[in-house]
């Protein structure tokens, strides 16, 4: 028997998901009626970019709804399953969690600069990512674990907010070729069904996690991660 259990799947599969989203429901329930009259904690992975858009969330923000972002069903999940007594952390995750064997957005980023011969940001490129090492994001997992908190929320933030048009020119630098501004109107033929995330503005905290958890992110930031040969091996 496990001493608990931590979520952390998600289908990215983003041309269906609301599918998606609603497997993630589906899965979450399942895992915390298992959980049901124990004490054993769940810990469900969700993502900043649910919380709304262009200020600084905390730890208390509350997601925006189904409609906008299918995603929130996640969350949605978490708290009926610790309505049901389980012992539910939410750990809401940087759209960059970043270091070796990364297969998320900056190789997306990395991979459309070099289909398209340019590194892109939109307007001036000052909306903002946070992001997270993997290796901080995987210590936080195992003291929010060890805290066995109910209804807990926490942010696996190690840099509130890093100017997107940073993240393009060390791209365009690594992969020596121009880095351009486009306009929002242009955003979707350069940047295809990724535009939205690249517009993405969701500066947010983990002071309050901080706190909490003692949790103290140690490992290099995303620029200094990002700026390495092991970013662009082919």
């Amino acid at each position: 028997m496990s001493d608990g259990v931590i979520h952390t799947g998600f289908i990215h599969d983003f041309s269906k998901f609301k599918a998606s989203s609603d497997i993630d429901r589906n899965a979450i329930e399942a895992l915390g009626s298992a959980l049901v009259g124990s004490e054993r904690p769940l810990i469900i992975t969700s993502g900043v970019g649910l919380l709304p858009p262009g200020r600084l969330a905390a730890e208390e923000s509350m997601p925006l709804s189904p409609s906008q972002n299918p995603r929130v069903a996640s969350e949605e999940a978490a708290i009926a399953v610790a309505d049901r007594g389980v012992r539910v952390s939410i750990v809401r995750l940087p759209p960059s969690v970043h270091g070796d064997g990364d297969h998320g957005f900056v190789p997306i980023l990395i991979t459309m600069a070099r289909e398209k011969g340019a590194s892109a940001y939109v307007g001036k490129g000052l909306n903002r990512w946070p992001a997270v090492h993997r290796l901080d994001a995987a210590h936080l997992f195992r003291l929010a674990s060890e805290k066995r908190a109910a209804r807990a929320y926490y942010h696996g933030v190690a840099e509130e907010g890093i100017p997107f048009r940073e993240i393009a020119e060390v791209i365009g630098d690594r992969l020596k070729m121009p880095v351009v501004s486009i306009g929002p109107e242009d955003a979707l033929n350069h940047f295809a069904w990724f535009a939205h995330f690249a517009a993405m503005d969701v500066p947010a905290s983990s002071q309050k996690t901080q706190e909490l958890l003692g949790w103290k992110p140690t490992q290099p930031g995303l620029i200094a991660d990002l700026d390495r040969e092991q970013y662009f091996k082919t």
